[in-house]
């Protein structure tokens, strides 16, 4: 089992770029987090399209393409925070051009519609940052636990990750590879060579304004595909923003824990990822130490 390449640690005085490969953005959270990136001590640039507009995109396929391609090529960038999920990173996963990117890895940052380039970016045998983009870092505080973690991981101190326990959990340790993110994304991916691997992974879920019945028939199509028998361990984040229609008869996290019963590894319920503020950053990629106790939950990052 081994983690994926890890790009290089950023120092003060080094150069973000901030792009928008899907979704249109408020122009204020572009210059909110390009403020607050500035105050971390690291320079910014901003793509060309980043505040742009078409229809629901910033921009079009071609734009949005060019300005993530001159940001992954740019061997002064170390690091490219994508503005904000929406939809529209899948146009691009099939159009990037990796040759320089593994030259002169870097952090890609985002969430939500990002673990598409996640996906990608893991394809291509490198690490990626799950999480907060330029609206949480702008409207949240600078003592902003989540925005704080995002900081010290881009300059090298990983963090280990505490959380409160949850009736439905199962008990256990695990160690793996932390794969993840927005499932409807990701399951999107299933069959095609951006498709998370099952064998060694912990696998971190999360969603937003999806029903009940449509994240369990994502778990179902899981299961009969022999991914989650094949698991190290399972996080189970937020799902939010969604009506509880009770069609499952219970609610959402009791049908999920019924779908995986039947397995042995560790599983946690509830964890601090997702569309929420308490966003964690998890390390797409990283060798992780899932500890599922009585009392609470650790997630330690190996390497």
């Amino acid at each position: 089992m081994d983690s994926l390449i890890f790009p290089s640690y950023l120092l003060a005085g080094d150069k973000i770029a901030i792009v928008s490969p899907s979704g249109k953005i408020d122009k204020s959270f572009l210059k909110g987090a390009k403020k607050r990136l500035e105050s971390w001590g690291f320079k910014v640039s901003m793509g060309k399209h980043a505040g742009g507009e078409s229809g629901r995109y910033a921009g079009t396929i071609h734009q949005r393409l060019k300005d993530m391609q001159e940001a992954m090529d740019d061997p002064d960038v170390k690091a490219i925070l994508c503005s904000r999920g929406g939809y529209g990173a899948v146009h691009l996963i099939d159009k990037l051009d990796f040759t320089h990117f593994r030259e002169h890895p870097k952090w890609v940052i985002g969430f939500s519609d990002i673990t598409a380039l996640h996906n990608l970016i893991q394809h291509n045998g490198i690490a990626s940052l799950h999480a907060p983009m330029a609206r949480h870092i702008t409207v949240e505080p600078e003592n902003d636990p989540c925005s704080m973690h995002l900081r010290q991981i881009l300059t090298g101190t990983l963090p280990e990750y505490t959380c409160e326990k949850h009736k439905l959990n199962r008990q256990g340790t695990a160690q793996g590879i932390l794969r993840g993110g927005n499932m409807a994304v990701f399951y999107g991916l299933r069959g095609t060579p951006y498709d998370i691997p099952a064998e060694g992974t912990i696998l971190f879920i999360e969603d937003v304004s999806e029903r009940p019945h449509a994240i369990e028939r994502m778990m179902y199509n899981l299961k009969l595909g022999g991914v989650l028998e094949k698991l190290s361990g399972l996080i189970i984040g937020q799902f939010t923003d969604y009506e509880e229609d009770r069609s499952l008869g219970k609610e959402l996290y009791g049908a999920l824990a019924d779908l995986v019963k039947e397995y042995d590894y560790p599983v946690c319920f509830n964890f601090p990822v997702g569309h929420v503020t308490n966003n964690l950053p998890l390390i797409n990629g990283a060798t992780v130490e899932l500890t599922v106790g009585k009392k609470e939950v650790d997630l330690r990052f190996i390497c």
